[in-house]
């Protein structure tokens, strides 16, 4: 499998090389020369397979000629050891919940996917990597947990101060070893400037060998895809009109669910919900991608006002404003209507949500109002107790805190501030 970049202004690379290039050399974000189709018999009998067994035939194709077999099954193996349920809300309703791993936000999959990737092709080589990744919130966790003692291996994460939950600083900051926090004035936008212009520095290579760990890596994109067959997986019964909603934020974990379908999955449609970050939902009711500084909200991981993930869903409709109406809606939400869904979800089946997949209820919703006889799937993408203040504020009810989060509580913050893209150059020179 070979990857072109987006821009087109530059060579067509092996999975290996786009992994550890992060961006292409020209800026853009590298996509698979080809979709592969799984199956129809393995997609009909998918119930039949195990999780490890669904994760290696479905990335095998692309990563085919760079990670041999038996070592993408001991990287999957890794990768998919904790499980991702399918929990009923009420009728035809279910929610994913994708925060079972050890930073209990759906990052994990993607994160440890990269990083053992990594691991892999540095396992020989001398010189260091530095991993550079932007986070809203969860990303930097996970990041950080899955590069955590990677020999040969430098993880720089950037984060907007003020803008996190405590819980997910904790989680980037209370580590050491090869991991380095820092902290921004500004929003999550300004972080992920300031990683894309060091990718774009002349004066830093030769001196700094950079990959980016953010969904803009197809090493983190990809392997998202698999929530979707996962949750297919568990369906017991013959499925009519399957919808997903999914919260977004940089788009890569929708992008991954379309690329599902495209490689054969029987998904009838894609809702993106966002909180009043809402440049996508603007641009699928006028066509005009008009991006907005982000806002900050309780659903902070959405804080994106211009998602960078998004060219490469237009890149799997060709581009063809039509061809994606066909297959997404896009709704955005504000905070009140959010608490409102948390309250609803907990009178309702005394599930407890965190404000992003109340956001993805609110999606969904919102595309039955129209289309009532779907069966949808939202995607719980955090533990609720990553947002503990505005869960226990909105539900007047108490959390236990799970070991993975009850270890890093007592534990010291341990970042360095930065304003400006020449304090995190001279940063990454050091």
């Amino acid at each position: 499998m070979k990857y072109y970049s987006l821009n087109r202004q530059a060579p067509m690379v092996s999975y290996r090389t786009a992994v550890i290039n992060g961006i292409a050399p020209d800026g853009g974000l590298y996509y698979p020369e080809e979709l592969p189709i799984l199956p129809r018999a393995f997609i009909r009998e998918l119930d039949r397979y195990s999780p490890l067994e669904i994760g290696i035939q479905a990335m095998t194709p692309f990563v085919q000629k760079d990670i041999p077999k038996n070592e993408l099954e001991s990287i999957l193996e890794k990768v998919l050891d904790f499980d991702f349920p399918l929990v009923p809300i009420e009728a035809q309703i279910e929610t994913l919940e994708l925060f079972h791993g050890p930073t209990m936000a759906f990052k994990d999959v993607g994160a440890r996917f990269m990083a053992l990737s990594l691991g892999y092709f540095n396992r020989n080589e001398e010189n260091e990597i530095t991993v550079l990744v932007a986070t809203s919130g969860d990303t930097g966790g996970a990041v950080a947990n899955g590069f955590l003692g990677v020999q040969g291996v430098n993880v720089v994460i950037l984060y907007p101060d003020g803008k996190v939950s405590d819980i997910q600083e904790k989680q980037l900051t209370t580590l050491g070893q090869n991991i380095r926090a820092l902290r921004v004035k500004g929003t999550f936008d300004d972080c992920q400037r300031m990683v894309k212009k060091a990718f774009a520095d002349k004066s830093l290579k030769g001196s700094v060998q950079l990959t980016s760990a953010n969904s803009i890596n197809v090493a983190r994109w990809l392997p998202q895809m698999l929530y979707y067959l996962l949750a297919y997986h568990q369906k017991k019964k013959p499925v009519g009109e399957l919808v997903f909603s999914v919260p977004s934020g940089n788009f890569g974990n929708i992008c991954a669910g379309m690329v599902a379908k495209k490689m054969g999955l029987p998904i009838s449609h894609f809702i993106a919900a966002t909180n009043v970050n809402d440049t996508v939902p603007r641009f699928m009711k006028t066509s005009e991608y008009d991006p907005h500084p982000s806002t900050a909200t309780i659903s902070n991981a959405m804080d994106v006002g211009d998602p960078s993930n998004f060219v490469r869903i237009l890149e799997l409709h060709n581009n063809d404003f039509k061809s994606l109406k066909e297959n997404l809606s896009s709704y955005s939400f504000t905070d009140k209507e959010t608490k409102v869904a948390m309250k609803k979800i907990y009178s309702k089946s005394k599930y407890i949500a965190d404000p992003h997949g109340a956001v993805g209820y609110l999606g969904l919703q919102k595309y039955r109002e129209t289309h009532p006889d779907c069966e949808g799937i939202f995607l719980e993408t955090a533990h609720p107790v990553k947002f503990l203040d505005v869960v226990t504020e909105t539900l007047h009810t108490d959390i236990t805190l799970p070991p993975q989060i009850e270890k890093i509580m007592n534990k010291k913050k341990v970042s360095i501030p930065i304003s400006t893209y020449e304090e995190l150059r001279e940063f990454l020179l050091k």
